[in-house]
């Protein structure tokens, strides 16, 4: 058998991630893959590691501009699939032009399916391109004979927008980086911290709309206000509306920038460095699909003061400190009871780090190739049957 993938719209980002890791965590012939063809640009393919069952295939027109890239997978990706001699496609990235069978597909992005969170970008050219995005998508898992999931929210979320879908379907968490686990450190006291050595909270995200680093300032600020030695350390590159809300709040809130501190967008392969400098994670997202975040800050032995909505706690579960995201009030509390505690900090670090260890990339790519050889074995099951 051989599996066909079409890297051509996994340029950064966490579809690269996880195409780097899985596929070098993998070991397809135990699934009977003898061969794995991979279609991208050069820089794409220059990040897999070499593996005698992978041939990459560049391809010069993606690394032209954007209309090449479209216009190249729209019409030159199925010739490509078939003059190669794939038997079934995956693609991690979405959407299957029309004229090959089987094909997998990954339910990656959450937004285009939660209008609440999709219609926080107002009218706006994000917004017309995440109901775009939204109408892709639904085609490509209705068209589908196969659909990856990441978790069980994702899965359940999508299915109530698509109705039952045609396809075989699977739930498959990504894995999680060795180099971010780190076991918990005995926690800090409250009281055995000072203006000089405050308590450090990190919050790694992207600054957009529905991440609301604006509320946990503020809801940062209210402990600074109780006389808690306390700072904020915000990474991650910024969608320019959301920037200059968060700058706004900042402004209020700290103007003398004392201790909000601001990182900019940090390297993924640096990332593991905030965490080593931190006492505790928050993550306010109110929409995600697989929270790799979430995941790394558990991994790196720190308490999580957590968001309650989305796949959080399916991920986090009861070693989580969880807030309304929307409301400063609520994220203080949940930041107070943690600090406040750290027997209790001490004891849900522990818990989550030990759930972190259950997200591997091998496990991610065992399972990931398995469904791939199931899909491909039923498509042929029901041609034999037809004939």
């Amino acid at each position: 058998m051989v599996v066909g993938i079409d890297a051509t719209n996994l340029r950064q980002g966490g579809g690269l991630t996880h195409l780097v890791e899985m596929l070098g965590a993998a070991d397809p012939v135990n699934q009977g893959i003898t061969k794995v063809r991979i279609c991208g640009d050069e820089s794409t393919l220059g990040a897999l590691e070499d593996q005698s069952w992978l041939s990459k295939s560049p391809v010069k027109e993606l690394e032209k501009s954007n209309f090449h890239r479209f216009f190249w997978r729209q019409t030159m990706l199925v010739p490509e699939l078939k003059r190669s001699g794939v038997d079934l496609a995956f693609l991690p990235g979405g959407g299957m032009p029309a004229g090959f069978a089987p094909f997998v597909t990954m339910s990656r992005n959450m937004l285009p399916f939660e209008l609440r969170e999709l219609n926080r970008y107002g009218l706006s050219f994000t917004l017309m391109r995440l109901y775009l995005l939204r109408w892709i998508q639904l085609r490509g898992f209705r068209r589908a004979d196969g659909t990856i999931f990441l978790t069980k929210y994702a899965k359940e979320a999508v299915s109530r927008v698509t109705g039952p879908l045609p396809g075989l379907t699977c739930t498959i968490p990504h894995g999680l980086s060795a180099r971010f686990r780190c076991p918990p450190r005995p926690q800090r006291s409250i009281g055995d911290c000072s203006f000089s050595r405050p308590y450090r909270f990190v919050y790694v995200s992207i600054i957009d709309v529905y991440k609301h680093q604006w509320a946990v300032v503020e809801g940062v600020a209210k402990l600074r206000n109780e006389g808690l030695p306390v700072e904020l350390h915000l990474a991650g590159p910024a969608y320019d509306p959301s920037m200059r809300k968060l700058k706004a709040a900042i402004s209020r809130f700290d103007p003398d920038g004392s201790w909000v501190h601001y990182h900019g967008g940090v390297p993924y392969g640096k990332l593991h460095k905030i965490y080593e400098m931190s006492d505790a994670g928050i993550f306010a997202s109110s929409c995600e699909n697989m929270p790799n975040i979430l995941l790394e800050t558990m991994a790196a032995g720190l308490p999580v003061a957590c968001s309650n909505r989305g796949p959080m706690p399916e991920i986090l579960g009861d070693a989580g400190f969880y807030f309304d995201p929307e409301i400063p009030a609520d994220i203080t509390r949940a930041l107070r009871e943690m600090v406040f505690d750290p027997e209790l900090r001490q004891r849900r670090c522990a818990l989550s780090y030990q759930k972190a260890g259950e997200f591997s990339w091998k496990r991610c790519a065992e399972e990931t190739f398995r469904f791939l050889a199931e899909v491909n074995a039923q498509f042929h099951s029901r041609l034999c049957a037809v004939s």
